[in-house]
């Protein structure tokens, strides 16, 4: 990992060392949300510490009653320029919280309002370690560290500079699936996506970023756990679905959702994390590994639709283009 970021990460540690931590709150819109919603999943796995994610607007108009001296807060916007996330870094700096901004600008108003910035390098050809996956997991794990010393988690900080090696097998893994996906289903109007545990962000990120946001095809992300409860009434032989078969303890949902699904669609796409490629990563960590590798994946899936629908995942309506 680059100096700079390693630099910015031990600052964090070290004032997070300094305060007792009684929650954490992870805060971003869209996709800066999905992602950092992974940190809200393993900080509730492994810590007695509440943590929540929420999205920024919600998060100052709310206005937590927990939020304070002994609150850590995340932030993050991938240009360091999202209003509503800005605001919340202002927010919650004026509550006496610790704040921290995750973007590529470190020169950015988000960046600026916060207390720490973490800094990620992105598409400079760098190795994965220094990029938005490399930089987050580091930094989560860092901070797990400081929050509960476990020797797992020095694996995992270990282990993490092999994400390069391991993104690359994995595309290469996954690309003709992913590409057939989207020649298959070029002319569908909606896809409905479904995952659990830490997997339901990805899903939520795919469907809300990638095929609502990039390629305008109509989704809505459904968790596994929650199919039976009403969302499993609109399965037919011809609404497709994309359901991410996680890695670690819920893994039993989606394959109950899976089952059910498959008896009654004709077009069901599992991505099996399990059959990813985890070459130099233990065992007892691939549970941590797997929602890094789900997004790449995820990606391929997206660029395989794009491809042959014609429909470039640059495009965009409103976003950008005029004030919402």
């Amino acid at each position: 990992m680059k100096p700079n970021h390693i630099s910015q990460i031990n600052q964090v540690k070290e004032a997070v060392e300094e305060v007792n931590v009684q929650n954490i709150y992870f805060v971003a819109c869209g996709g800066s949300l999905a992602s950092l919603s992974t940190g809200d999943y393993f900080i509730d796995r492994e810590l007695s510490i509440p943590s929540k994610a929420m999205t920024s607007n919600e998060f100052i108009h709310t206005n937590p009653k927990g939020l304070g001296e002994n609150s850590v807060v995340i932030l993050r916007s991938h240009s360091g320029t999202t209003p509503e996330t800005v605001k919340a870094a202002t927010f919650a700096r004026e509550k006496g919280a610790i704040t921290i901004a995750i973007s590529i600008d470190e020169q950015s108003p988000l960046c600026k309002e916060a207390e720490y910035t973490v800094h990620y390098n992105y598409k400079d050809g760098s190795d994965a370690i220094d990029g938005e996956i490399g930089v987050y997991f580091t930094l989560l794990f860092s901070l797990l560290n400081v929050l509960a010393p476990n020797e797992k988690y020095e694996r995992v900080l270990d282990q993490l500079n092999k994400l390069e090696s391991l993104f690359e097998s994995n595309k290469k893994l996954t690309y003709d699936t992913a590409f057939n996906f989207g020649k298959r289903n070029k002319r569908e109007k909606l896809i409905y996506t479904m995952a659990s545990g830490a997997y339901y962000h990805q899903a939520y990120s795919f469907t809300s970023c990638l095929l609502m946001e990039m390629l305008w095809i109509n989704s809505n992300a459904i968790h596994s756990g929650e199919y039976f409860h009403g969302p499993f009434e609109i399965t037919d032989f011809d609404v497709p679905f994309l359901i991410i078969k996680g890695e670690g303890p819920t893994r039993p949902l989606d394959e109950r959702a899976i089952s059910f699904a498959e008896k009654f669609s004709e077009n069901v796409e599992v991505v099996d994390i399990t059959k990813l490629d985890y070459s130099g990563i233990d065992e007892d960590l691939k549970e941590y590994f797997g929602p890094a590798l789900a997004g790449v994946v995820l990606r391929q899936y997206a660029d395989g639709l794009s491809e042959h629908t014609g429909h470039p995942l640059s495009v965009r309506r409103y976003m950008w283009k005029m004030d919402y």
